[in-house]
């Protein structure tokens, strides 16, 4: 084993882009995990299996960012030093926000009637606009278009938070 590298992509010998052959990278995460998995290195000096349990670990990590399209394109963004800045950039479109506050009160009206078809119409429509949304972003990224790149990924993460927010509703209303 060399040493631990800084790169997802890398790691998995992947090219660095957001389009992504989603089993060359399966392949590439069993190939790195049964040369790593501490169980290969149970009679190994304890030096090893540490080392053996960061490389595990670390391609663990990898695996679940490079799986997950927003991840994957947040991870690009900070490999090109764009801090998605989620927790403190709210900023976004104006057309965006209008859009959100009509969800949220989709949503909130649909509780309200207890209405689980509307909430799974609901959810359609924002796996439909989040599809849209990707397609975009991938050009973006592509492209090396770094800012639009960044506020797609916040607007991804809102329409993530409303499928979330809409699976745990309807759950809720059909064990009411």
């Amino acid at each position: 084993m060399s040493a631990l590298t800084d790169n997802y992509f890398t790691l998995f010998d992947l090219p660095q882009r957001f389009a992504l052959d989603t089993e060359a990278l399966e392949a590439a995460y069993r190939a790195v995990q049964s040369r790593v998995h501490p169980d290969r290195f149970a009679s190994a000096s304890d030096a090893e299996r540490r080392v053996a349990m960061q490389w595990a670990a670390q391609a663990n990590a990898a695996y679940r960012t490079l799986r997950d399209p927003l991840q994957r394109a947040t991870y690009l963004l900070t490999l090109e030093g764009i801090d998605v800045g989620a927790e403190n950039n709210t900023a976004m479109a104006p057309d965006f926000l209008m859009q959100q506050m009509e969800w949220r009160e989709a949503i909130d009206d649909a509780v309200a009637a207890r209405n689980i078809n509307a909430l799974e119409a609901l959810a359609r429509s924002l796996r439909d606009d989040r599809r849209v949304r990707l397609a975009k972003l991938g050009d973006w990224l592509e492209s090396s278009a770094w800012q639009p790149s960044a506020e797609a990924v916040r607007q991804l993460m809102f329409i993530a938070r409303a499928e979330d927010d809409i699976a745990q509703r309807i759950e809720m209303l059909e064990n009411a």
